[in-house]
């Protein structure tokens, strides 16, 4: 009994892999009249004998198959089948078919993203740019870029679960896109440029036409990942969600400073303007020379009702940025915010004209102090508020000659 069993095996093993031997003539010569439906059928026909396949026959199957679906454009497979006959090789020592298959691979994957570059670029087709760099990953796992493209352009393409998904997977692989980037300064134009690589860069030294080269590393993606999920999340209604992101990133890099801007936005939308003002003041520590952060504090301050500090941190924006046109306009409008009670006032006391000029003397003082932030503001960038303004303090101030020059300008931006 015992030697029948083992003769019907035999038998079978014997069928199976003459079907197997049959099968990939039969695709080979199929790819060969470029008869790719054929030699996929002929392919499929042995799938589910793969695993007990013939060693013989099993890099062979795995070359053919790759070809098979190449030829009809289906990539994903094509490269899986191409990806397994490699690895395949490498544990058997034995690569038979590896320097065949690696320049179609290639093929492949410079036909993908280049499709994928001209949808971006040209078509502006972010969607189908998003699903062919992600092909391109899933074609070469190595180059980790096409993954972080594929999110990027899902984003723009409005397709937010997409991008998350990419994302997540991003942090998940741990991809930061840090590079080196190769540069030295034209020696014409006196100008540091970037060579593209270190050969290039390079040659261009060596040819004289270049001086002084230096490499530099560039900067990690890690957290603009981290912040792009935090705004889509944020898009989506889901701010809490964004905060959780945000805050988790941030225990694992505490100084980096676009993580905690991100956090401060997001408060923003929730109306946390208290847990805002918290954030950029931890900010200015970290980065205590921008003037955009103290311009921020100058801002919730005065939402806040606290004028005199919005005005210190408004004072402090410009110090640092000279041509800070909006920290001027809002240092302004703080000081102008203590004419109302001067106007209250003045109000209660219309009957002892004595206090009532007084006053009045205080409303001008106001205005005066206002004035050349305000006329600052109109020169760096005029337009029809600063005007109106600036003609409002002029004829309170009896500035005649500057009111007049300033006149026919409101009333022109007024008929436009």
């Amino acid at each position: 009994m015992k030697k029948q069993i083992i003769a019907l095996s035999l038998g079978f093993i014997s069928l199976g892999a003459f079907a197997q031997k049959s099968e990939l003539k039969a695709a080979e010569k199929a790819i060969k009249k470029q008869d790719f439906s054929s030699a996929i059928a002929s392919v499929s026909s042995v799938d589910a004998m793969v695993d007990n396949m013939d060693a013989k026959y099993k890099a062979k199957y795995f070359f053919l198959k790759g070809q098979a679906y190449a030829g009809k454009k289906d990539y994903k497979v094509a490269a899986k089948a191409f990806n397994d006959l490699m690895a395949y090789e490498k544990e058997t020592g034995k690569a038979k078919y590896t320097d065949k298959a690696t320049p179609m691979l290639n093929d492949l994957i410079n036909e993908v993203s280049t499709k994928a570059i001209k949808l971006y670029n040209d078509d502006k087709d972010y969607k189908n740019a998003s699903e062919n760099f992600y092909l391109t990953y899933l074609l070469s796992p190595a180059d980790t870029s096409f993954l972080f493209n594929a999110a990027v352009s899902s984003s723009l393409a409005t397709d937010y679960d997409m991008a998350i998904k990419h994302y997540k997977e991003l942090k998940s692989i741990g991809y930061t896109g840090i590079s080196t980037e190769y540069f030295a300064k034209n020696k014409v134009t006196g100008k540091e440029e970037n060579l593209g690589s270190k050969s290039q860069r390079d040659m261009m030294v060596k040819l004289g036409q270049y001086t002084d080269p230096r490499d530099q590393s560039s900067a990690s993606k890690r957290a603009t990942i981290v912040k792009n999920i935090g705004q889509i999340l944020a898009t989506q209604g889901k701010v809490d969600e964004a905060i959780i992101a945000v805050k988790e990133a941030r225990e694992a890099n505490p100084g980096d400073l676009n993580l905690l801007l991100t956090e401060a936005d997001l408060y923003i939308k929730l109306d946390k303007m208290d847990k805002f003002g918290e954030l950029m003041e931890e900010a200015i520590k970290l980065d205590p020379n921008n003037p955009t952060l103290f311009y921020n504090l100058g801002v919730v301050n005065a939402n806040q009702n606290k004028m005199e500090d919005a005005k210190k941190y408004y004072k402090k924006a410009i110090e640092l940025r000279p041509d800070y046109g909006d920290a001027y306009i809002n240092l302004a409008a703080a000081i102008l915010e203590g004419e109302k009670a001067i106007v209250d006032e003045m109000n209660e006391n219309l009957s002892d004209f004595k206090k009532y000029e007084e006053l009045e003397v205080k409303q001008k003082n106001l205005y005066k102090e206002a004035l050349p932030y305000l006329e600052k503001a109109d020169e760096l960038k005029r337009n029809i508020d600063t005007v109106r303004s600036l003609l409002n303090i002029y004829d309170i101030l009896e500035m005649e000659e500057k009111a007049d020059k300033l006149r026919p300008i409101y009333k022109e931006m007024r008929q436009e």
